[in-house]
């Protein structure tokens, strides 16, 4: 049909929502390439979380030192020394099942909504420029996080406390429902939308644009080389851009109200009384384990997410 050799024709053009080889994606409506666009983040997301996982329960126990004070803080090795001396090897797994469940959902959900944010971006506004790809992972990543709070709110608490493995997830989830009520699974949501959307932006679009700065000033080509390079300023931007969000993120998310000791009102809050009893650095309370994870993290993410996009006939992100 004329309609479709039209649109066929549209989204191999070379075009504003283009990816780095001037190839368009084309959104089908097909039931099989929905499931394969988010099925391949989903995927990609919870590989990478399962191999940076102990680097994320170290970040959270960095994260929690000398709360409301300032003074000297351990460093990342002498926590992993302390952990599996003291907990065992296993312990730096703790909460590995929500953690994994909520990369399936979570991960799925934030990179396989970039892109049809972006086209929906670029088809109402005609341009897929900078600004719009960090709306659109702005979006994805604020979305993707209200759906996936409690599931975040469980993993942190799992990996705090090393007894409530215990009894396991669904029972954490009980508790805490009974003893605090069911607002408690969405605590920190708030800052957690921010980092999220945070995250999501400067990940994908930096990773976007340096994809296509590369092809376009030194002459790269859709493949390893390519991914590892635009994935790996990827991390560090993140990183950067993420960091303080994040503390104050675990500091809420770690607050049990009904013990009557709730140190934080909110995410700006917690951010305040950090700078002001911990110190500007507070709020890079494990820096280094972020950085640690997110990197790693973020080139395994999209260098397997682009292989499988490949497999499954989807174009570059």
């Amino acid at each position: 049909m004329a309609g479709n050799s039209t649109s066929n024709d549209s989204a191999t053009s070379g075009s504003s929502n283009s990816n780095g080889n001037g190839e368009r994606q084309s959104w089908g409506t097909s039931p099989s390439t929905v499931f394969n666009h988010f099925g391949t983040s989903g995927i990609s997301v919870a590989v990478a979380t399962a191999i940076t996982h102990p680097l994320d329960v170290l970040k959270v126990r960095l994260q929690m030192q000398l709360v409301g004070q300032k003074g000297p803080l351990t460093g990342m090795g002498q926590v992993f020394l302390s952990v599996v001396k003291s907990e065992g090897p296993k312990s730096l797994y703790s909460g590995l099942t929500p953690a994994l469940t909520r990369s399936v959902l979570y991960g799925g959900l934030r990179l396989g909504l970039y892109e049809p944010s972006k086209h929906a971006c670029d088809v109402t506004f005609g341009s897929s420029n900078v600004l719009v790809k960090i709306a659109s992972g702005m979006f994805a990543g604020g979305v993707a996080t209200v759906l996936t709070n409690p599931i975040e709110v469980l993993k942190v608490r799992l990996q705090m406390n090393p007894e409530m493995k215990k009894s396991g997830p669904i029972v954490e989830l009980q508790r805490t429902v009974s003893e605090e009520g069911i607002k408690a699974l969405w605590k920190g949501v708030g800052p957690a939308m921010v980092r999220a959307a945070a995250l999501t932006a400067s990940q994908l679009a930096t990773y976007d644009e340096t994809k296509q700065l590369l092809v376009r000033l030194a002459s790269l080509e859709e493949g390893f080389h390519l991914h590892l390079i635009s994935s790996t300023v990827a991390g560090i931007l993140s990183t950067l851009v993420t960091a303080p969000i994040d503390m104050v993120k675990t500091r809420l998310m770690l607050q049990r109200s009904s013990k009557g000791s709730r140190l934080y009102r909110s995410g700006f809050h917690c951010a305040y009384q950090v700078l002001l009893t911990e110190g500007p650095m507070g709020l890079y309370k494990g820096g280094f384990a972020i950085l640690a994870r997110i990197g790693p993290q973020t080139t395994i993410t999209f260098i397997l997410c682009e292989e499988l996009r490949k497999l499954a006939g989807l174009k570059a992100i």
